[in-house]
C-alpha cells in the first residue's frame, strides 16, 4: 500500500496534482485507514498512470473520465477528434511561429516579397532609413488597399530606378530629411526634378491610374502620409505649386483661377 506522495512519484506526477484528480472526480479518493492515512493500492496506480499519459498527451481533463470508461469504438471516434483539435493547434502555432520569425525580417512583417525586393534597392541607392520608414508605410497602406495588383507594379516601379533622376530625387530628398531645418537649394532642386518627371509622365499618359485613381479615400491617406512624414514637406508642397503641380503620390496639375 502506498501513500499519496509514493503513489504521485511512481505514477510520475505531483502530489498536488492527485489531489486535484481527487477533487474533479477524476481518481476515486480512497477512505482513511485505522491509522487516519489514505493509502493506494495497485489499481490506483494504474489509474493515475493512465490519467498521466492521456493528460500528457493533451486530453482535457473534462474528457479523460470519458475516456476510461470507454469502449474500442468510443475511444478510437474520441481519439480521433482530440487528434483533429491538436492538428489545428499546431497549424495555428506554426502560423504564429512564422509570424514571429517575421518580426526580425523588419520590411517582410506585412509586405509581399516583391515590395520587399523594392525596398532592398531604394536602400542600395542611398536612400536614408527616415526615407525608407515613410516609403514602407506607404507601401503598408497600398498593399492594404490593393493587394492583388500591388505585385503588379513593382516592376515599373524597379525600372523607374534606372532613372538617374529618380536616384537623384531618392538621395536628395533622404538629404532634406537629414538636414536641420529647410535646405533650400536641395528643396529647390527636389521641386524641380518631380516636376520634370510629372510633366513626362503626363506627356506618355502615365497620370491616368485607371479605376484606382477614383479612390480619393486611399490617395488622400497617401498624400497625408507624405505630408506627416516631415515638417518641410509643406515647404516642398509650395515649391511645386510655385511649378504648376500640387500632390505626391497622384501629381496633378494646379488649376488656375478662372478670370
Amino acid at each position: 500500500m502506498l501513500t499519496i506522495g509514493q503513489l504521485a512519484a511512481y505514477a510520475g506526477v505531483t502530489v498536488r496534482a492527485v489531489r486535484h484528480y481527487h477533487q474533479i472526480g477524476l481518481l476515486p479518493e480512497p477512505e482513511r485507514d485505522a491509522s487516519g492515512y489514505r493509502t493506494y493500492g495497485a489499481p490506483a496506480v494504474v489509474s493515475l498512470i493512465k490519467i498521466r499519459t492521456l493528460a500528457d498527451a493533451g486530453v482535457p481533463l473534462t474528457q479523460i473520465a470519458r475516456m476510461l470508461e470507454a469502449d474500442e469504438a468510443t475511444l478510437a471516434e474520441a481519439v480521433e477528434q482530440i487528434d483533429n483539435r491538436l492538428r489545428d493547434e499546431i497549424d495555428r502555432l506554426q502560423t504564429s511561429r512564422k509570424r514571429i520569425r517575421q518580426l526580425s525580417a523588419g520590411d517582410s512583417l506585412v509586405l509581399p516579397p516583391e515590395v520587399v525586393a523594392y525596398l532592398e534597392r531604394l536602400r542600395e541607392i542611398g536612400t536614408s532609413e527616415r526615407m525608407m520608414a515613410g516609403e514602407r508605410d506607404g507601401w503598408i497602406l497600398i498593399a492594404a488597399r490593393w493587394p492583388d495588383q500591388v505585385r503588379e507594379w513593382i516592376p515599373s516601379k524597379l525600372a523607374q530606378l534606372e532613372d538617374p533622376r529618380v536616384v537623384r530625387l531618392y538621395q536628395v530628398l533622404s538629404q532634406l530629411m537629414e538636414a536641420e531645418g529647410i535646405d533650400d537649394p536641395l528643396a529647390n532642386e527636389a521641386a524641380d526634378i518631380m516636376v520634370e518627371l510629372a510633366e513626362q509622365a503626363e506627356a506618355a499618359g502615365e497620370l491616368d491610374f485607371g479605376g484606382e485613381g477614383r479612390d480619393e479615400m486611399s490617395f488622400a491617406l497617401l498624400d497625408d502620409l507624405a505630408d506627416a512624414a516631415d515638417k518641410r514637406a509643406e515647404r516642398l508642397r509650395d515649391l511645386m505649386r510655385e511649378r504648376g503641380w500640387d500632390g505626391w503620390t497622384r501629381m496633378q496639375r494646379v488649376q488656375k483661377p478662372a478670370g
